[in-house]
C-alpha cells in the first residue's frame, strides 16, 4: 500500500498527557500541534519555580529535567522539536505538516534548526531574561534581528515558512516565541510578512494561544 492510499492512523485510545508549564513556548509549541491536529489531550502542569522538574518521577520522564513532556500510551518522549515530528508522524501521517519528499521535509528541518537556534538564543533568551529578571546577553537582539529578518524575507514570497500552499510543523515551532518575542523587549512592527504570517496562523482551525506575560510589550 503506497503514501497515497494509507489510511490516517486513529486518534489515541486515551487522552495524549502534556507535560507542560504556561510560560513555556516550547511547552505552548506542542499544546498548539495536538491541538491543531484535534488530538484528546491531558494537560499536566509543571511548576517549574517549585522545582518539579526537576524532582526524581518528572527525571525518570526527561533527564535532561525540561518541559514538555507527552506521554502517548507507552510512548514517552521530550524535547518540543522531537515531539512535533512524532505527532505529525504518527496522527498525520499523509498531511501537510511534515513531508515525505526530501526537499519538502528538508525545508521544515532546516527551519527547526533555526527554533533550536537563532530562535531560542535570540527572542526566547530575552523573553525570559525580562520575564524571570535575568541577565540577558547582548546578541539575543543581534540573533533576534537576523532571525527576523530572513523570515520576512521568506515571507515576502511564499505564505508559510517551509511551504507555499500549506503550514507545517516549522511554522507550529517558530510561532509562539516569534510571537511573544515584544515581551522581550523585541518589536515585530519591522516585520510586516512576520506579522501577516502570526495572523494567519492565529486564523488556523484549533489554534490555541498562550497567555501574554505581564510585561510591557515593544512597540
Amino acid at each position: 500500500m503506497n503514501a497515497q492510499t494509507t489510511p490516517k492512523p486513529a486518534a489515541p485510545a486515551q487522552p495524549i498527557k502534556l507535560h507542560h508549564f504556561a510560560l513555556s513556548g516550547h511547552s505552548h509549541r506542542v499544546q498548539l500541534f495536538l491541538s491543531l491536529l484535534n488530538l484528546p489531550t491531558e494537560i499536566i502542569l509543571v511548576d517549574l519555580r517549585r522545582g518539579e522538574h526537576k524532582t526524581p518521577a518528572f527525571l525518570a520522564m526527561n533527564r535532561f529535567g525540561q518541559v514538555p513532556v507527552i506521554q502517548d500510551g507507552d510512548v514517552t518522549l521530550a524535547d518540543s522539536n522531537a515531539i512535533l515530528v512524532y505527532l505529525a508522524r504518527r496522527y498525520d501521517a499523509n498531511g501537510p505538516w511534515l513531508p515525505r519528499d526530501p526537499v519538502g521535509e528538508a525545508e521544515v528541518q532546516r527551519w527547526l534548526t533555526a527554533a533550536a537556534g537563532l530562535l531560542a538564543f535570540g527572542p526566547a533568551h530575552a523573553r525570559v531574561g525580562v520575564l524571570f529578571k535575568r541577565p540577558i546577553e547582548a546578541r539575543a537582539y543581534t540573533l533576534a534581528e537576523e532571525l527576523f529578518k530572513v523570515m520576512d524575507a521568506q515571507l515576502a514570497s511564499q505564505r508559510f515558512l517551509a511551504s507555499t500552499a500549506a503550514p507545517t510543523i516549522a511554522d507550529v515551532a517558530l510561532y509562539t516565541y516569534t510571537a511573544h518575542a515584544p515581551e522581550g523587549g523585541i518589536a515585530l512592527t519591522p516585520y510586516p510578512h512576520v506579522q501577516r504570517w502570526l495572523a494567519d496562523i492565529e486564523a488556523l482551525p484549533g489554534f490555541v494561544g498562550m497567555p501574554e506575560s505581564p510585561v510591557a510589550p515593544a512597540v
